[in-house]
């Protein structure tokens, strides 16, 4: 299956949303279509929630036509790491030794992300346990550079950036203790922002 993959970024998406002149269901719509046919080969995703993310699309776009716009991530497609916790949802950091891990709360910073409106698109691939900066080794299979899927995205975050990149989602949240958000953001060529340490909570992120 061929689909164009929608890469403007969250700036110019951000004002047609909050407009009305697009619609944070289409924008889920957009990157699940894509993901459904390009992660196969690019195995970006680990999880992907699909019928729930487009229910809170749903809602950001109810929300967003009665006036209750919470801002510039209100309705915009956002994917998470599998090194943070999604309450309700398996945290794999990319190692079968955490087969049956089902987080029983948001990380603060998935919490903020839900305060700000944002749909939660799924949980992206990793180096196993974010001690790699090639993505290669994953219990779940290496992510793949979308430029070029025979290379790496870089890593530890590989599958978040592959997966912005790709047109999967518009942004995506990923860790960085020695490069893991910049190694793969310049390997696939996207912007990646490592915060100040302190700055956010590093609270529900596996640390090994």
């Amino acid at each position: 299956m061929s689909v164009q993959p929608d890469l403007r970024s969250i700036a110019e998406v951000a004002s047609l949303v909050a407009a009305g002149r697009v619609t944070a269901e289409a924008l889920t719509e957009q990157c699940l279509d894509v993901i459904e046919a390009r992660n196969g080969d690019l195995n970006a995703f680990i999880t992907v929630f699909g019928a729930h993310a487009l229910e809170s699309a749903r809602a950001a776009d109810r929300e967003i036509a009665a006036g209750r716009y919470r801002g510039r991530l209100h309705g915009i497609p956002v994917s998470i790491k599998d090194l943070i916790d999604v309450e309700g949802v398996p945290t794999t950091a990319a190692s079968r030794v955490r087969v049956g891990h089902v987080a029983v709360r948001d990380a603060p910073v998935v919490g903020r992300l839900r305060a700000a409106g944002v749909v939660l698109l799924g949980k992206t691939n990793l180096h196993e346990f974010a001690l790699g900066v090639t993505n290669e080794e994953s219990a779940f299979g290496p992510a793949r550079n979308p430029h070029d899927p025979t290379r790496s995205p870089g890593g530890s975050s590989g599958g978040s950036a592959a997966a912005i990149a790709a047109g999967m989602c518009y942004a995506s949240v990923g860790t960085d203790t020695g490069g893991s958000i910049r190694i793969p953001a310049a390997a696939c060529g996207i912007v990646g922002l490592k915060p100040q340490y302190g700055e956010l909570s590093c609270a529900g992120h596996v640390r090994a």
